[in-house]
């Protein structure tokens, strides 16, 4: 009796993808491509793919997806990435049943286990010198689809029982990446192609698997240790960096999944930079073999934005956007850097235009492109609004919530927040303070402020003008109360210029204004998030001050005595971050009142 690895590899019997995928095995077709041909034209592939080619990359891989397993991945990978861009029902099905012929194809090459071995692997060494060189390939393609399955069952099907299907399958394709890497070292390889470029693919999934683990809060990486997970950061950095720099046909892939981590996931989820030296060094040997690839022009904008060079940064990102448009859809990610950039340098009317083509064009989130829109609107001069802006303000303002999302029964945290400031909108007759500031530092890009002074300080003059504006509308109802949400509006104000005074290098002055802040929770009527992101900015002044051990309190005193907070998860990803470098992993083993 014959089973296939799939049988065993704790997929669930009621998953009825990777069910049909199994059903799908039958036998290794007769005309067939061989692993090394495969391989090559894999390769070629990655590069028209990396070179904008992409409608020929597709077709060197479509014709063969249904009998080649590194054939029907890279026919995988291109309905995936477009379902992911257009958030179409149509791409997501088609993305979808792409992947469940790969895993067919993937599973016809698998070893097969007689019941006696299978049963034997639970108590002797497992033999992976009885891999062929296909067999063991294949294992690595089929945790590959795994992955994207997974990730695309989080879309196409918004309910918790989808979340949890689609985080069991994410698990069950950690522990094939983790038997791949038994492969890789245990067996011995006859070919040194076939073994490079096997490397290069565990190396990019186990190194991935690592380094995003590593970023979750304390609790969340105990309870995925439980169920099989583990993250080790410096782990994940040596297998990508070591997979960057080999020959393998997922090198560039490895490459991408580094300058994403320094690039983006560093400064959205922790107050640490990325690693900008070595990205620098990765995009000029990557821009020398893809001078006209999308992709790496737009990381090249990223970096110089990161670096806060913006002029820069436009140039390169409009090249990204100009050097393709077979997917047009990509044109929203480098609108989005666009629109913030613009931001930062106070070019409201620019930053404006790539608002409104998010709004009009974009399927990922209208409530937060809408949001963002009427945020830019509020910072222009309210003389230099006219009565059909005027209009145009506040009928932006009534769609927000139209388009919230619910996952799993939950709205998103940024999509919540922007209704919030809607109710608040128009409770404040139609008015908020400074709420594309408030975006700025929610996105976590204050840091870029600090590279230039004159970056920090035209943000610091809108603040204080705000400030000013504020204190002479209290003066003039000076015999009649404070409205609801004057503490509020204060206390975001003092955020902001506090956080600005940190990144002119003012500490003194930064420690007045998020003190008075801490002082106003009691008050406050809503703004409750206000005090514990002070709290952060008060603790990184003390880490910018070598004080570590007041630096470690504060961010305590802001992870156990706040909770219930408007974008709570956002900040407990920068606290534990934080504590992670100030005292080490080894701080989330000691038991705290909220465990």
């Amino acid at each position: 009796m014959a089973l296939s690895n799939s049988q065993f590899q704790n997929i669930d019997d009621d998953d009825d993808d990777f069910q049909d995928a199994c059903d799908m095995e039958g036998p290794v077709p007769s005309c067939t491509m061989d692993l090394d041909s495969a391989l090559l034209e894999a390769k070629l592939a990655v590069n028209l793919f990396f070179n904008n080619k992409f409608t020929e990359a597709e077709a060197l891989m479509k014709p063969w997806a249904k009998s080649s397993m590194y054939h029907s991945v890279g026919h995988s990978v291109f309905a995936y990435l477009e379902a992911m861009l257009t958030f179409e029902q149509q791409h997501i099905s088609a993305a979808s049943d792409a992947l469940k012929q790969c895993l067919g194809v993937c599973n016809r090459y698998r070893k097969k286990n007689t019941l006696t071995e299978t049963i034997g692997k639970t108590f002797k060494r497992i033999n992976y010198d009885q891999y062929t060189d296909v067999e063991a390939h294949a294992e690595l393609c089929t945790a590959e689809a795994m992955l994207l399955k997974a990730m695309l069952t989080f879309i196409e099907d918004e309910t918790l029982t989808s979340l949890i299907k689609g985080g069991m399958k994410i698990r069950n394709c950690f522990a094939m990446y983790k038997e791949c890497n038994n492969i890789l070292v245990q067996r011995n390889w006859k070919s040194e192609s076939s073994k490079v470029h096997f490397e290069s693919g565990v190396r990019m999934g186990l190194g991935t698997f690592n380094l995003m683990i590593s970023l979750l809060p304390g609790r969340v990486i105990k309870l995925l240790e439980f169920i099989g997970f583990s993250g080790n950061k410096q782990a994940g950095m040596q297998d990508l960096v070591a997979g960057s720099q080999s020959q393998g046909i997922r090198q560039v892939l490895c490459v991408m999944t580094l300058l994403g981590y320094n690039l983006i996931v560093c400064y959205v989820l922790s107050h640490r930079e990325g690693d900008l030296k070595h990205c620098d060094e990765l995009l000029s040997k990557q821009l020398k073999l893809y001078p006209d690839g999308v992709w790496f022009l737009f990381f090249k904008g990223r970096l110089e934005f990161m670096k806060g060079n913006l002029n820069d940064a436009l140039t390169w990102y409009k090249k990204s956007w100009k050097s393709q448009n077979v997917w047009p859809q990509f044109h929203h990610l480098c609108f989005w850097e666009l629109l913030w950039v613009n931001c930062l340098r106070l070019d409201w009317r620019e930053s404006l235009l790539f608002a409104t083509y998010l709004v009009e064009n974009s399927k990922w989130s209208r409530t937060i492109y809408t949001y963002q829109k009427a945020s830019i609107m509020c910072m222009l001069k309210r003389s230099e609004l006219t009565s059909t802006d005027l209009r145009t303000l506040d009928g932006l303002m009534r769609e927000v919530p139209k388009y919230k999302q619910r996952i799993a029964g939950k709205s998103l945290p940024m999509e919540k927040f922007a209704c919030k400031k809607i109710e608040r909108f128009f409770a404040q007759q139609s008015f908020l303070y400074v709420p594309a500031l408030e975006l700025m530092y929610v996105w976590n890009l204050f840091k870029i402020l600090g590279k230039h002074f004159h970056l920090a300080d035209g943000v610091y003059r809108i603040v204080e003008e705000n400030l000013s504006e504020l204190d002479e509308r209290q003066q003039k109802r000076i015999q009649s109360p404070l409205t609801p949400y004057d503490v509020d509006n204060r206390a975001l104000l003092l955020l902001l210029k506090g956080a600005c005074l940190r990144q002119m290098d003012s500490p003194l002055q930064a420690l007045k204004c998020l003190e008075s802040v801490v002082g106003m929770y009691k008050d406050l009527k809503e703004d409750f998030y206000l005090v514990p992101y002070a709290i952060v900015e008060i603790a990184l002044i003390y880490v910018d001050q070598g004080n570590k051990e007041r630096a470690i309190i504060e961010l305590e005193d802001a992870k156990k005595n706040y909770s219930g907070y408007s974008l709570e998860s956002r900040l407990h990803f920068r606290i534990h971050t934080a504590l992670i470098e100030l005292k080490g992993k080894s701080y989330e083993n000691i038991p705290t009142g909220n465990d």
